[in-house]
């Protein structure tokens, strides 16, 4: 299986088919032809049947996760690395001798066959660029084939409510790729965004060797020159185009006094210091961290050879992503609710900024992604939330999304809401998310504005639709 074509001559089975990294990897196969079945933990649990349905109208054969599935020593099985060599499709797969492939592995095989593959990285911010990236190459005529974590919502329609992926006839493969894992080390992409390195899932020392190897890997690199340590990371680069806010040496910036914040929008003059033009950019989302991912897509279609002024135009017409400052909607008595995918201390500190910079109180639910994340992170999230919010903002914690497994689970949300606490926020611990929706009903009043943080779980979609139904 050395390049894309051999890649559709044989049967595929994901575990965890619904999944936000796992359900646009199997689009895309499945959109060059090849047969692919799979199986969901989270089926079995009848959530998000409309998702399950949708898939099996695409044409995906679905199956209980107990191994039934897998049938021929033919079919390659695709798991994460997360999945535990107990789960029945794991055990049938080396009985039958099948091969496996963790979806990185994959993904980076399609990836590398592509003509022109661009690769968005970083802590922050990849989805959101991913998602311009790949719009305005569309817009441009390459007929991108696009991979992201998170529905797009241009692509997004009554027939296919769960675009997190599109499947272009063209050489241009725009992707997210993850550090996480140290998969990013997979790619060989011909353009490498950075968009920022911070705390995450890894140390900072390893991070920075993995970015800068990323970089290296490139015919050109595209870096966050307001990032001290994206530029850290891209010292000495012989290719390298930079795009920033703040930063008077950044290649692609903002004219001095043009940026304009609105609740629900952004406006600002982008200037090409490489000739001196200026364009106007009107984008359909809030915040100075949009301002920052729009700079980076249109730097980073520039580097894959589109105009500046085409790419600034392109996006005017970008609707945004689900559960990227997703305004779900506003209550009778003024109410609003917002769905994000805020989960490391980075996304939720420009998502709390965003909110901050308008007028309202904020109350913050926010449900850890896991519990080895919150260990890793925990002490930075917490001083977060109290820095960022006000005497007068409350954030609520449930306990950490948890899917099964043997992972530790002994410091959990209470632990997070102690910190918060002792460096000067106000927090609340409620074990279970119901209950938190609740509390959060209870206090809520006209003006507000709730936040629904958190990833790995599409049910909190959901819970912001129910809890938007639920206030007066």
């Amino acid at each position: 299986m050395n390049d894309a074509a051999t890649l559709t001559d044989h049967p595929w089975f994901f575990v965890g088919i619904g999944g936000s990294g796992m359900l646009p990897l199997a689009t895309i196969l499945r959109g060059r032809g090849a047969e692919v079945a799979g199986s969901d933990r989270s089926r079995d649990q009848g959530l998000n049947p409309a998702k399950f349905a949708w898939l099996e109208r695409q044409g995906f054969t679905l199956f209980p996760q107990d191994g039934s599935g897998i049938t021929s020593p033919r079919q390659t099985l695709v798991a994460s690395a997360a999945v535990e060599d107990s789960v029945p499709e794991v055990v049938r797969a080396k009985e039958l001798g099948c091969p496996r492939m963790s979806r990185a592995e994959l993904l980076a095989q399609l990836f590398n066959a592509a003509g022109q593959g661009v690769a968005v990285g970083g802590t922050s911010g990849k989805s959101t660029v991913t998602g311009m990236l790949g719009w305005i190459m569309l817009q441009a005529g390459t007929d991108p084939t696009i991979m992201n974590g998170a529905v797009m919502k241009n692509f997004a329609t009554a027939d296919a409510p769960f675009a997190s992926a599109r499947v272009g006839r063209g050489e241009t493969f725009v992707s997210e790729v993850d550090e996480s894992d140290g998969s990013i080390a997979l790619y060989r992409p011909q353009v490498a965004v950075l968009l920022n390195v911070s705390l995450d899932h890894k140390s900072m020392e390893q991070l920075r060797v993995l970015f800068r190897d990323f970089l290296r890997s490139a015919r050109m690199a595209v870096v966050n020159a307001d990032d001290v340590e994206a530029s850290f990371v891209a010292e000495k680069l012989p290719k390298v185009l930079t795009y920033g806010i703040d930063s008077p040496a950044a290649q692609i910036g903002v004219v001095p006094g043009t940026a304009e914040y609105g609740p629900t929008g952004l406006r600002a003059a982008v200037i090409d210091r490489r000739d001196g033009t200026a364009h106007p950019l009107v984008l359909s989302m809030p915040g100075r961290h949009n301002l920052s991912n729009a700079l980076a897509a249109i730097a980073g279609a520039a580097a894959a050879g589109v105009e500046v002024e085409a790419a600034v135009r392109a996006l005017r017409g970008f609707a945004g992503l689900a559960r990227r400052f997703d305004i779900i909607g506003t209550s009778p008595s003024g109410i609003t609710v917002i769905d994000d995918f805020g989960h490391n201390p980075e996304k939720c500190r420009a998502t709390l900024r965003t909110l901050k910079a308008h007028e309202g109180r904020v109350i913050a639910f926010f449900q850890p992604h896991g519990y080895g994340p919150l260990r890793q992170m925990g002490h930075e999230l917490a001083r977060t939330f109290a820095r960022e919010l006000g005497p007068d903002d409350v954030t609520i914690l449930c306990d950490p999304v948890y899917f099964g497994g043997t992972v530790d689970r002994s410091e959990g949300s209470e632990r997070i809401v102690e910190m918060i606490r002792a460096a000067g926020g106000r927090a609340e611990y409620i074990a279970d998310r119901a209950e938190c929706g609740a509390r959060i009903r209870e206090l809520a009043a006209p003006g507000d504005r709730i936040a629904v943080m958190g990833a790995r779980d599409d049910t909190l979609t959901t819970f912001a639709r129910d809890l938007l139904a639920a206030l007066p």
